[in-house]
């Protein structure tokens, strides 16, 4: 059984979950889609009822669980919009049902994704802004935020975006923004979508704390810089001494990407503020600092 203090890190093995993992030491219980040794196997896409997932998790104490897994590329989810569906919103919500019968604290991540950047209706976006998502990632995130409120009223959800730093898989943007421009390739980056950058390792204390204030409902969680992500691109470039001639400017039109992005969006942060006022979410500058070395490792 596992001891006093613990929380379950529900898809750990992602960027954040990693981030989790490492804040929290010994105090953290991994769980993973895949069998590894020292973890527990849980796939939220195979979750329909709340009994599947006491047969993984009785037995376990935990003092909170944070849901951090999901399906995240945003254009495999067009491809695949029933495991979409089930990965991103019924499982989180059977989940959240489990953490409310056992009485324990629940923490569903979601996403800017789903508002819909419109010109007349820009961001950045309170809590209470309307919704409108644009993709089926968009709209499986927020089915999720819907069954999991259903399922738990006394929840959390975390909305947050461009979540970037250190990435043991090397897979989100400014990864991938390393390996082209080490490689000398031209990268193409929208010139036209602008967000909030988020730094993954200020998302663990945020996380933390507002669960430690008994914080409830929807909370944005977020860096402090409104960027477009050519900009935000050039200065991650610049911070890590990388040709930013190579970064082309195009609209997102011209990607031609199979699911479509909120173009000027972004979270605003306010409601965090009050609640945490204690709480740093680091900008671009400060954050490539802290990690530089990782990233280019």
């Amino acid at each position: 059984m596992a001891g006093a203090g613990r929380s379950l890190i529900v898809g750990a093995s992602g960027q954040v979950g990693r981030q989790f993992l490492e804040a929290m030491g010994e105090r953290a219980v991994a769980t993973s889609r895949e069998a590894r040794e020292g973890w527990l196997q849980l796939d939220l896409a195979a979750l329909s009822e709340v009994g599947q997932a006491a047969a993984v998790l009785d037995g376990q104490e935990f003092e909170a669980i944070y849901c951090v897994g999901g399906m995240t590329h945003v254009d495999g989810c067009e491809a695949a919009p029933e495991l979409a569906w089930r990965t991103n919103g019924v499982g989180p919500g059977v989940l959240a049902e489990y953490a409310r019968r056992r009485g324990v604290p629940y923490v569903f991540f979601s996403t800017e994704y789903v508002f819909d950047g419109a010109a007349e209706d820009p961001g950045p976006y309170a809590e209470e802004s309307r919704t409108n998502p644009l993709s089926v990632y968009g709209k499986s995130k927020l089915e999720g935020e819907r069954r999991v409120m259903a399922a738990h009223p006394g929840a959390l959800v975390l909305r947050t975006t461009v979540v970037y730093g250190p990435d043991a898989k090397r897979m989100n943007y400014v990864c991938a923004l390393i390996r082209n421009l080490r490689g000398g390739v031209t990268m193409r980056v929208p010139e036209d979508q602008v967000s909030t950058p988020t730094y993954n390792r200020d998302l663990i204390p945020a996380a933390l704390g507002l669960v430690a204030a008994g914080a409830t409902g929807v909370f944005h969680v977020s860096g402090p810089e409104v960027l477009g992500r050519l900009e935000f691109a050039r200065r991650v470039a610049a911070e890590l001494g990388l040709d930013g001639g190579l970064l082309e400017g195009v609209s997102t039109t011209e990607l031609g990407q199979a699911a479509a992005r909120p173009l000027a969006a972004g979270l605003g942060t306010e409601k965090l503020r009050r609640m945490y006022p204690e709480l740093k979410m680091r900008g671009v500058a400060e954050s490539i600092a802290d990690c530089r070395a990782e990233l280019l490792g």
